[in-house]
């Protein structure tokens, strides 16, 4: 029996490629013979670099950068296909994962981080640059990113400003002088699965500052220095960017990879399972285990598990979803690809007593599903046809 184990990351718990693990130990011991294949998942966000570093050829290289709150921090880049393309992470550069919750406030985090990661590929000679735009701790509108990549912004006394959430409000002049020298012939594409505008009530500020540790007034101030800056964007390169579907994303981050850097943009779980052949791997398969930190009715809008859950489908290969939590609306996946879908917590606890055994609940998730497939397997031999696909 071909099992693929090929799960999204649980955030702020266990990275993609440690569930996959944790599962296949589970999975092996209800089915010690199973043929298990670990293939961790992503859609751009953190754990994007995780899923493809199975790829052949993939080298992980390591830079040391500017966090979201100015402090130092090492993060991953990766190259692929034959050192052709570079894949970045903004998340760990510029990922909420890296400012505690007492600290998170968008109107100081910066994507600088991030622009010193594509600065270094650019050195490596690298023309192809894919940018996965999820999970930051920013509401800069990629201002950050962009000083990094030689880009000047200036207030109104002609000083340069370094970037922040608070210095939207307070451009100037824009200079892409640099900017265009650095990347005339590199081509951008971004893994985002958001479709959120500049600004506006489902943009940028509105929506993901509270996300990142912005209160009340902080959004206001947010949602007006956005504003401000979608104005100096249309002033000084004549594009107006404020309600262009995916320009929000990230903190605004799409904003600048739109009109900075003309990045194409790709649905981020149809990109990653593309470049992962997933259609491949699945060839032959019983049985999908897919799943995150939870499942609900918004794991539709393009989330890994849905993405992967289709495929399958498509295939006529049955789909199990784990995750942390499975949500009163998350019925509705059973009519798009789920079999059957199972949450860890199996008694009353604590979301950090959930978080911490993790591990445990996971094995024993999948140890459970695979006695249940085994004994279905052996009634059917026992009376001549067997009922696991």
């Amino acid at each position: 029996m071909k099992i693929i184990i090929a799960p999204n990351s649980f955030k702020e718990s266990l990275s993609a490629v440690k569930v996959a693990e944790h599962l296949k130990i589970g999975f092996l011991r209800g089915i010690p013979d199973a043929q298990i294949i670990c293939q961790p998942i992503a859609d751009g966000g953190d754990g994007t670099l995780d899923a493809l570093a199975s790829l052949s050829g993939t080298q992980i290289m390591q830079e040391t950068v500017t966090g979201p709150l100015g402090n130092r921090v090492s993060a991953e880049w990766a190259i692929i296909k034959n050192g052709k393309t570079a894949v970045i992470e903004m998340a760990g550069a510029s990922g909420l994962i890296l400012v505690p919750p007492d600290a998170r406030n968008p109107m100081i985090t910066s994507t600088y981080g991030t622009g010193q990661l594509i600065s270094a590929a650019i050195k490596k000679g690298i023309k192809k640059i894919i940018i996965g735009i999820g999970g930051s701790a920013t509401v800069d509108g990629g201002m950050g990113m962009l000083c990094a990549l030689g880009v000047d912004f200036c207030d109104n006394r002609g000083n340069k400003l370094k970037g922040g959430g608070s210095d939207l409000g307070k451009i100037h002049t824009i200079d892409t002088s640099k900017l265009n020298d650095i990347i005339h012939d590199v081509r951008f594409m971004a893994a985002c699965d958001v479709t959120s505008p500049l600004i506006g009530e489902h943009g940028a500020a509105r929506v993901f500052a509270p996300q990142k540790g912005a209160s009340a007034q902080m959004v206001e101030t947010l949602e007006a220095n956005m504003v401000h800056y979608a104005g100096k964007i249309k002033e000084f390169l004549g594009i107006n960017i404020s309600y262009t579907a995916g320009a929000g994303a990230a903190g605004g981050l799409g904003a600048a990879l739109m009109a900075f850097l003309q990045a194409e943009f790709k649905k981020g779980i149809d990109l990653i399972l593309d470049m992962l052949n997933f259609k491949q791997t699945l060839k032959g398969a019983s049985l999908l285990i897919t799943g995150e930190g939870r499942l609900d009715s918004q794991t539709m809008a393009g989330k890994a598990p849905m993405g992967a859950a289709s495929i399958a489908y498509n295939m006529g290969i049955p789909v199990i979803g784990i995750a942390g939590s499975v949500s009163d609306d998350a019925h509705i996946l059973l009519a798009h690809g789920f079999s059957a879908m199972f949450s860890l917590v199996n008694t009353p606890m604590s979301l950090k007593e959930a978080m911490q055994n993790t591990p445990a609940l996971l094995e024993n998730i999948a140890e459970q599903i695979a006695r249940t497939i085994k004994q279905g397997a052996d009634i059917g031999a026992t009376s001549g046809s067997s009922s696991v696909p």
